[in-house]
This record gives C-alpha cells, structure tokens and sequence, in this order.
C-alpha cells in the first residue's frame, strides 16, 4: 500500500499549527518570566524561519502558476510579513513577562491567524492543482529544506524577494545561529510536558 506524500499544505499547515502551540504555551506560562522568555523565542525562531521558506519557495510559486492573481497574493503575504518582522524586531526588545511584551506578542498573532487562515484557505488550495502531487511533495521538501538554512531572527529591512532574500538569508543565517546558542529554549521536559 503506497503511503501519501506530504503536500505543500500539509507543511505549511503543520508549521501555522505550531505557532500556535508555542503561543499557547507562552500564555500557560503567565507569571513564569523564564518560561515565557523560552516559549516566545520559540516562537520568534519558528515565524522567521517559516516566513523565509514560504517567500523563498511558496510565493515565487505562486507568481509563477497563478498569473497576476498569484502576483496579488504573493504580494499581500509578504507585507504581511513585513508587518509582523517589524514586529518581532520590536518584541525583542522588551522585557518577557511584561504586560508590553505580552500585548505585543497577542498583536503578531491575531495578525498571524488572519495571515495564515488566508494560505491556507485561498492561496494554498488555488496553488496546489496547478503544482499537482508530485509538484506538492517536492515543493513541501523545499520549504523544509529552506527553513534549516534560514535566518532566525526577523530582519525587517532584509530584502523579500529572491534572488536577494536568498542571500541576505544567507549571510544572516550565521550570525543568528550564533546569537541562538546563548539564547533560552523550552527544555526538552517543557516542550515534552506541553504535549500532554
């Protein structure tokens, strides 16, 4: 019996739904500091990376099989994003646990579920047959792919388009990886406690 492939939606889907675990997990975590600090750039690192692999390989698709139409949406998902790099770049900047962090971070995700409810109920099901199966699957791995050599941290003005994005990715992509190595994460208990 051949097992299905993963779709491009299925990816991307998975990603949003994660979003919103960590999210739920920060919000548990009230009056934890340390907890918090940990859930948000959980958070934080999994936006950015997804944000880079969906305008390195989903909106270039887009443009590509969908026409002007794809152009639009392409369009609108990156000033969405645009909106909530600027956000993040800010939210970095304040003091986990405090009622501006908290208030800001509630703000990119009411921004984010209206984002990511738009993929994934016009963009992706308008993109998917004109990739079809085989075209999915391979472009679910790309994204996959994309998002281990991607920056991990929002950077606003980077360029959103490749070639560009591609390269400034690519530079950046070190230098956050080395910020995160003295950045705090859930713990493996954490993260292993919030699947329960």
């Amino acid at each position: 019996m051949a097992t299905k492939s993963r779709t491009l939606t299925d990816a991307i889907v998975e990603d949003h739904q994660e979003m919103y675990e960590y999210y739920d997990e920060y919000t548990r975590a009230t009056g934890n500091v340390d907890a918090q600090a940990r859930w948000a750039n959980l958070l934080s690192w999994e936006i950015a990376r997804h944000a880079i692999g969906e305008e390195i390989v989903v909106y270039p698709l887009m443009e590509k099989h969908l026409g002007a139409k794809g152009q639009q949406l392409a369009d609108q998902d990156r000033a969405d994003h645009q909106v909530v790099k600027n956000q993040l770049y800010r939210l970095d900047s304040l003091a986990p646990g405090s009622t501006e962090h908290q208030g800001l971070l509630k703000d990119i995700m009411t921004h984010l579920h209206k984002h990511n409810d738009s993929e994934e109920q016009e963009d992706l099901p308008l993109l998917e047959p004109t990739i079809g199966v085989d075209g999915s699957s391979m472009a679910a791995t790309n994204f996959t792919r994309t998002k281990k050599f991607a920056p991990t941290r929002a950077h606003p003005s980077a360029p959103n388009k490749p070639p560009f994005e591609t390269l400034a990715a690519l530079m950046a992509a070190p230098m956050d990886k080395l910020k995160d190595l003295f950045t705090k994460f859930p713990t493996e208990k954490m993260q292993e406690e919030a699947k329960h």
